[in-house]
C-alpha cells in the first residue's frame, strides 16, 4: 500500500530548550515532515520521547525522592499530554496518530510480539500514524529497554521497516567534540568499522533521556546488520527527515 515505511525516533534534546522546556515548533516541524511524506505514499512510525519532561513541566518539583518512582510518575503524567500535542498537530494536516507504548517483553518472541505486529499492521494499514514510547509508568528493570534508540531498532525490526532515523541535537557522529573546531562529520559507516572510539558521551542530566551517542551508534549498527540501513541526523534540521527519505547525504549514515 506504502512505498516505504520509516521509523523517526526523536531524542529529548531535540525537542526541548536550554530551560528544558519543550518546544513545540519542533513537534511542529516533525509532524509537518510526516504529514508531506505520507502524501508521497510513504508512511512513518514516531518513537517519540519527553512524556518525563512534560510531566515535570506540569508538576514541578515533587516531593518524591526515589528516581525510579519519580520518573514513572512524571512519565504517567507527561505521556497523556505529549499525545494532545501530537493529536493536535497532526490533526491539522488531515490525519490520526495512536498510542502505543511498550516494555521490552513486548517484543519478545510469542504471543506478545504477535500482538505488537498485529497492532502496528492495523494501524499502518489505516493510515494512522503510531506514536511509540516506552511505558515508563509500568516498566520494571528486567523490563526496561536501555533507552528509545533500543526501541525505535526494535519497532523498525517488527515492522520491516525500510529506514531509521534517529535525531539527536548534533549533526551525526563526528571525530571528536563536534563543537571543536578540528572535528569532521563521518557521513558512513559500516556495521564493522571500529568508530566507537570517538564517542564520549556526558552524563544525562534528570529529565534528559537515557541515549547518547553510544546508544545510537550500537543501535544503528543492530540495527543496520537486519537489512535496515540507520542515519543519525540533527532533528533542529530544517525539512531533515524528508532529505533523508530522498536520498541526500545528511548526518551519519550506517549501512551493512
Amino acid at each position: 500500500m506504502y512505498k516505504k515505511r520509516i521509523v523517526i525516533k526523536v531524542g529529548t534534546n531535540v525537542m526541548v530548550n536550554k530551560s528544558k522546556r519543550i518546544i513545540k515548533p519542533v513537534l511542529e516541524s516533525l509532524v509537518k515532515q510526516i504529514a508531506t511524506l505520507f502524501e508521497e505514499d510513504i508512511i512513518c512510525v514516531l518513537v517519540s520521547s519527553g512524556s518525563v519532561i512534560a510531566g515535570r513541566e506540569v508538576l514541578g518539583r515533587i516531593k518524591i525522592q526515589d528516581k525510579a518512582q519519580k520518573r514513572q510518575v512524571y512519565s504517567a503524567v507527561g505521556q497523556p499530554r505529549m499525545m494532545l500535542h501530537y493529536y493536535n498537530l497532526f490533526g491539522q494536516y488531515g490525519l490520526k496518530c495512536a498510542q502505543v507504548l511498550a516494555t521490552k517483553r513486548d517484543f519478545n518472541p510469542g504471543m506478545h510480539r504477535n500482538n505488537m505486529i498485529n497492532c502496528y499492521e492495523g494501524l499502518l494499514a489505516e493510515g494512522v500514524i503510531p506514536v511509540a514510547n516506552e511505558d515508563d509508568a509500568v516498566s520494571v528493570t528486567k523490563s526496561m529497554f536501555s533507552d528509545n534508540d533500543e526501541l525505535a531498532s526494535l519497532v523498525a525490526e517488527l515492522i520491516d521497516a525500510d529506514l531509521l532515523i534517529l535525531l539527536t541535537s548534533t549533526d551525526g557522529l563526528f571525530t571528536g567534540d563536534p563543537e571543536a573546531k578540528d572535528t569532521t562529520l563521518i557521513k558512513n559507516v559500516s556495521v564493522g568499522q571500529n568508530v566507537e572510539k570517538y564517542v564520549d558521551d556526558k552524563e544525562k542530566g534528570e529529565g534528559e533521556g537515557r541515549g547518547g551517542m553510544a546508544s545510537k551508534l550500537n543501535m544503528a549498527k543492530e540495527t543496520a546488520r537486519k537489512n535496515i540501513p540507520t542515519v543519525i541526523a540533527n532533528g533542529r534540521r530544517e525539512n531533515v527527515i524528508i532529505d533523508i527519505v530522498h536520498g541526500e547525504a545528511i548526518g551519519t549514515r550506517i549501512s551493512v
